[in-house]
């Protein structure tokens, strides 16, 4: 597709770097690759670099996304049966302790983001401006790994360059030194210069890596989340005025699927290819995991001929989250149609729980906003559903009005009305005369549910303990006909120590001067 052109062109050079000998040609080898220190010289071998950073953070998505599901009130854990994941169980029932591979996973993952990072910003060797972009992009993703690690762990270390060897027992940090990390390198992209902006609102080839309006939308958040509303209104503010962005103005859940990547209303997202023979060097698990779970389904009409089958059934809706749409949009919502499903419009599509089984972790209501479609899927593999070339979002408009809501209510500006009406006026719900905090709580928890965003919104807000406090006393399944309740835990719940994650068990034990945080 044209809009991938850009980024398949970065994954070649990556191709083209990892390519091994056969050694039955019998080639002679000229030259080697060079060092570290002189490979980020030329602007071929920088759009590697570049293009290397791109795919770690596309690597660190799963657990990105993940865990910050998991752990927030919008879902249950789900999947086959009790113990399926026990990882995630745990996150979603607050069982974990320092010991989770996830947590670790995660925790590892922004650090090899800021690792690439500071490769391509601390060993270019280069006037050009290819190199000085990579520069300012590597930039935006070192803020965006410590802006997950501040938000997440707290205390995690700042790591704003390549370490030496004697560096590499970092202390802890302060959340104060992070985010100075996070506004010094974001800033610094914006204003470079060399960040580009989109040509207008439906130019889906430049956002296909950072622009200068998602670097500006990160900066705006991170200075929301430290409550420097004035700073976070006038930042977001920008991206709105830039003109460059809109929301989807499909039916909702189209923007969600991939002839739809890169439409008007993303930020940011990671790109997928559409190329059936690279198919196991491009799959993930994002989609698998989160379709429904087909083995205990039975599935007929437009059901069997629309989705992409041979899911495993994570990350199912809460009765709390379905009944917070009907309580905000009615029953017959337009966005809630389009997000969340009750078991009667499940059956209505031709979905229905086989006699004799029952859907772990369920409570009768199915997320339909991330159902993969089999004109979704590169090759649809219903044995193991990981070829869809949907991408994956990190950022949308929405979010950005959302947040530009919250900064200018805080602020006391009048805009907060007019954005969070403009995310209502989408969802064909009756525009609001004024507005509270909890309205826009409320606006974005629909949204945006399960896409990585509420989590960290209800630690900042103060609101974890009310909202999980009691998360994983009891968990479900659902038959078809009622809702059971089957399993109980004694240790369960949101408690203060979960305002931060505690740093790894193994970061510990390798590195003497790190202490963990409070309570764990």
């Amino acid at each position: 597709m044209k809009k991938n052109i850009l980024y398949i062109a970065l994954l070649g050079f990556v191709s083209l770097m990892t390519v091994s000998c056969n050694k039955e040609l019998d080639i002679e080898k000229h030259g080697n690759m060079g060092s570290m220190e002189t490979y980020y010289t030329t602007d071929e071998n920088i759009m590697t670099g570049t293009a290397s950073l791109y795919l770690e953070v596309k690597s660190a998505y799963y657990n990105w996304l993940f865990v910050k599901n998991l752990l927030s009130d919008d879902v249950w854990c789900g999947g086959g049966q009790r113990g399926d994941n026990g990882e995630m169980e745990k996150l979603n029932e607050y069982r974990f302790d320092s010991n989770h591979s996830m947590i670790e996973s995660l925790y590892k993952g922004c650090y090899a983001i800021i690792y690439k990072a500071n490769l391509l910003i601390d060993k270019t060797d280069s006037e050009s401006a290819v190199a000085k972009r990579a520069i300012n992009e590597a930039k935006v993703f070192r803020a965006f790994g410590h802006f997950e690690l501040v938000t997440l762990f707290g205390t995690a270390p700042v790591v704003d360059h390549l370490l030496t060897p004697d560096e590499y027992q970092q202390s802890n940090s302060t959340p104060a030194e992070l985010w100075a990390i996070v506004e010094k390198d974001l800033t610094e992209a914006i204003n470079s210069g060399t960040l580009p902006s989109k040509s207008g609102v439906n130019d889906a080839e430049t956002g296909i890596r950072v622009t200068k309006e998602y670097a500006q939308a990160l900066l705006g958040k991170a200075y929301l989340f430290q409550g420097k509303n004035s700073e976070a209104a006038s930042m977001l503010d920008n991206v709105i005025n830039s003109n460059k962005y809109a929301l989807f103005p499909g039916e909702y859940d189209d923007q969600f699927h991939a002839v739809y990547n890169n439409n008007c209303e993303s930020l940011f997202e990671l790109q997928k290819r559409n190329d059936p023979e690279q198919i196991w060097n491009t799959f993930d698990m994002i989609y698998i995991m989160q379709g429904w779970r087909t083995s205990v389904l039975s599935y007929s009409g437009q059901a069997l001929s629309t989705l992409a089958l041979g899911n495993y059934g994570f990350l199912n809706p809460r009765k709390s989250l379905y009944e917070a749409f009907v309580s905000w949009e009615g029953e017959d919502g337009y966005r809630k149609s389009k997000t969340i499903w009750n078991y009667d419009q499940m059956k209505a599509f031709g979905v229905e729980v086989q006699p004799g089984a029952s859907v772990y972790g369920d409570e009768g209501y199915f997320f339909w906003k991330n159902q993969a479609y089999k004109s979704d899927c590169a090759a649809d593999m219903s044995y193991f559903q990981v070829g869809q070339f949907i991408d994956l979002k990190v950022m949308r408009y929405s979010e950005v009005l959302l947040l530009a809501a919250e900064a200018n209510l805080q602020a006391n500006s009048n805009k907060a009305l007019q954005y969070i009406n403009m995310v209502r006026e989408r969802a064909k719900e009756t525009p609001l005369s004024s507005v509270s905090l909890n309205d826009i709580k409320m606006e974005k928890r629909l949204e945006l549910c399960n896409e990585g965003v509420r989590f960290q919104d209800l630690v900042r807000w103060g609101d974890g303990k009310t909202a999980m406090g009691e998360q994983g006393k009891q968990v479900p399944a659902f038959t078809g006909s009622d809702v059971q309740w089957n399993w109980q835990n004694t240790v369960y719940g949101f408690q203060d120590k979960h305002n931060l994650l505690p740093i790894p068990l193994k970061e510990l034990e390798l590195n003497p001067n790190m202490e963990q945080n409070p309570g764990w």
